[in-house]
């Protein structure tokens, strides 16, 4: 399931593992690995609402120009959409 920043991959398990993906297209390193800081903050401070499974978020090209606040809401977006905060049984 994605959005315009980025797609989610999830798989139910007993533990959370999760993987960030960046690629070339995204722009240089500098650029891919703040998109990676602030996915993987993104993802930490949800960390503790989530259920447990592995998740792969897959960073697209509109990552590059997104804000800290425009990944955040596309994260919470997709991760709302597939139920997967503890709440949203």
């Amino acid at each position: 399931m994605g959005c315009r920043e980025m797609s989610l991959t999830y798989v139910r398990a007993g533990r959370m593992q999760v993987g960030f993906s960046v690629s070339k297209k995204i722009g240089n390193a500098v650029t891919r690995n703040r998109v990676k800081r602030r996915m993987r903050e993104c993802f930490r401070l949800q960390m503790h609402t989530l259920k447990n499974g592995f998740y792969v978020f897959a960073a697209r090209p509109s990552a590059a120009d997104a804000s800290y606040r425009q990944l955040e809401k596309a994260m919470n977006a997709l991760l709302r959409r597939q139920g997967l905060y503890r709440d949203a049984q």
